[in-house]
């Protein structure tokens, strides 16, 4: 008969335990490439980035879970027709176009030197906590600044990002507190913001036109028609309107709907009912930026609303979105619905 150590048994068992593939969610931090990738048994399904490169933190790349990714890649990664325009559209992520005058949204690697002076930049600082709950979902808490150019700092953030999925839908639901520091902080009314996703080429709305899209320093972006037979999106609003019809409209919720490697594919961004502006306006493009603007009103509204909003030093505001990414069966109104009810009841 063979006898075994204790130490062989122990050796034996946690061999056994590491082969054994991971259920939930698990994260792995990779600091040496400025992520920390999260896993839905054993699969990528998101990673908090937060490259230098991209002038802010965003969750890159984010997937269905049966493994469909849902973002473009670009410029992260070239991918063989997909679109290279707006390179400031990263992921899923929450900044705005005028902050004591100062563009977060459109910064990018691509902006001239001699503009930089224009632009704020969101820099990541710390990960503050990861954590999987007795539910089975996972939730992660980061902290980052605000900046100007002369890297005084405008902002604190406190983000907590909570990962949930559920009849093979993934959900997000991110609370971002923001906290002036020692100065006035104005948000100015306009239109690009707030919480957006940039998708995949795939669930763009179908276009047969080209279409020049402007930023407030006068840079154009020119985006060519989108008519090929893999463009299948559509977007619907809770207010009942569809395609290009809702930008520029309020609602509480929207959700793009497609079709990506076969599968049907929801993408579904709510609002919360204690946000500042709900409901708010939809920045919903057809080329693939899907967004929430909670503070812009002007431009949306035609003159008729304007918001501008500001914190007194050492003043927060909370912000609440959740994004639902699902493949299957599309979901209806009743399961948005559902869903936003939900949200509602988070604090």
């Amino acid at each position: 008969m063979i006898k075994l150590s204790a130490f062989s048994v122990l050796l034996f068992l946690s061999m056994i335990a590491s082969a054994q593939p991971a259920t939930g969610f698990t994260f792995k931090e990779e600091k040496d490439k400025k992520q920390v990738d999260v896993l839905y048994n054993n699969r990528l399904i998101t990673a908090y980035c937060y490259y230098d490169s991209s002038r802010k933190p965003v969750l890159f790349p984010v997937n269905t879970p049966d493994g469909i990714t849902v973002t473009r890649s670009y410029p992260f990664r070239n991918v063989t027709g997909e679109r290279t325009d707006h390179p400031h559209h990263t992921g899923i992520w929450l900044n705005y176009e005028s902050v004591n005058g100062l563009d977060f949204w459109n910064n990018s690697t691509a902006i001239a030197p001699g503009k930089r002076n224009m632009y704020g930049t969101i820099i990541h600082q710390e990960i503050l906590s990861k954590a999987n709950t007795s539910d089975g979902n996972a939730s992660l808490a980061t902290r980052a600044i605000w900046v100007r150019p002369d890297n005084k700092v405008l902002l604190n953030e406190q983000t907590v990002f909570n990962f949930s999925v559920k009849d093979n839908s993934f959900i997000i639901d991110r609370i971002t507190t923001l906290t002036a520091t020692d100065t006035v902080v104005l948000f100015k009314d306009v239109k690009d913001g707030m919480f957006a996703i940039r998708v995949a080429r795939e669930l763009e709305l179908p276009s047969k036109e080209k279409s020049d899209f402007v930023d407030n320093k006068g840079n154009i972006t020119a985006v060519p028609p989108s008519t090929t037979a893999d463009v299948t999106g559509m977007y619907y609003s809770s207010n009942g309107l569809k395609g290009d019809s809702v930008w520029g409209t309020k609602g509480t919720w929207v959700m793009l709907t497609g079709k990506k490697e076969g599968k049907d594919i929801t993408i579904g961004i709510i609002d919360h009912p204690a946000n500042i502006g709900y409901p708010a306006y939809w920045h919903a493009r057809g080329y693939g930026l899907f967004a929430v603007n909670p503070l812009g009103r002007k431009i949306f509204s035609n003159g008729k609303e304007e918001l501008n909003f500001s914190l007194s030093p050492r003043q927060s505001v909370i912000f609440r979105y959740r994004v639902i990414i699902h493949s299957g069966d599309l979901l209806t109104t009743e399961e948005m619905n559902k869903q936003a009810a939900d949200f509602g009841n988070i604090k």
